[in-house]
């Protein structure tokens, strides 16, 4: 069991992933606190010091928050794409930065890094997939809508990360004002219940041994409609749940996925 994987938070307070090997681990975007990851990781049994990369998809502050102060606590290079860190609060000290670009693939220790677009309302967001002794594993968050590409990227994926963000009614009566509203639904947006079906039930090629949704809404979701379009969706395409399926949360890390 070499692989490591647990969300460690995810939703519109913050955003945290572990992917970690015996030699490597990585944090997927800090939209926590220094105190708050530290925390997470801990409850997850890893040891903050040992992290050695963050890796950012995009600027929104419930990815960035903590980027700073963990960063430079660590002493660890930040991977992020050049039109991200223009669009982010920078500090002089973060000094250790590798500019990362969709499209091409960079190593850290021993897992490859594949960063791709997505279509979200960021100066130049990504996604990514994590390959390390065979294992596959893809996060993917923050996005209106799944083009081919994305499609293509989370194929064989073992573990799959993937946004659930809002039911469609609950946002339509729900508290955000109407420009909000259209954002979150629009195709720079946020994927739905009903999106994230859709792509289950078209498109999911059936390989993860874990799927998490995540990325749900406190205010225009419930973690029930989510579980239930998500089934709902795999039994019509006649695909049995994945050995572990969860729902990612706000406030505290998912189990720690071992492959």
């Amino acid at each position: 069991m070499s692989v490591r994987v647990s969300v460690l938070g995810s939703g519109s307070k913050g955003n945290c992933t572990l992917v970690a090997t015996d030699r490597t681990r990585l944090l997927v975007d800090a939209g926590f606190s220094k105190k708050s990851i530290y925390n997470r990781l801990a409850a997850a049994g890893e040891p903050p010091d040992k992290i050695d990369a963050l890796i950012i998809s995009h600027e929104h502050v419930d990815h960035v928050s903590g980027l700073k102060s963990l960063a430079i606590h660590l002493k660890i290079p930040v991977y992020i794409t050049a039109a991200t860190r223009q669009a982010t609060p920078w500090d002089a000290r973060l000094k250790a930065v590798e500019t990362i670009t969709a499209g091409e693939k960079f190593t850290i220790g021993d897992i490859t890094v594949s960063p791709f677009s997505i279509p979200h309302d960021a100066v130049d967001p990504v996604a990514f997939t994590f390959q390390a002794e065979g294992i596959k594993v893809g996060v993917v968050t923050d996005l209106g809508y799944v083009p081919e590409l994305v499609k293509q990227h989370l194929r064989g994926c073992h573990c799959l990360i993937l946004e659930s963000n809002h039911d469609l009614e609950m946002l339509k009566v729900g508290p955000y004002p109407w420009f909000v509203k259209q954002r979150v639904m629009g195709r720079q947006g946020h994927l739905s219940n009903h999106a994230t079906a859709d792509f289950l039930t078209e498109d999911y090629d059936g390989a993860a041994q874990v799927l998490v949704l995540a990325h749900l809404s406190e205010k225009n979701n419930h973690p029930g409609l989510a579980h239930f379009a998500a089934t709902r969706a795999l039994e019509k395409r006649g695909s049995p749940l994945p050995p572990e399926f969860h729902l990612a949360s706000q406030t505290e890390p998912t189990k720690v996925f071992r492959f």
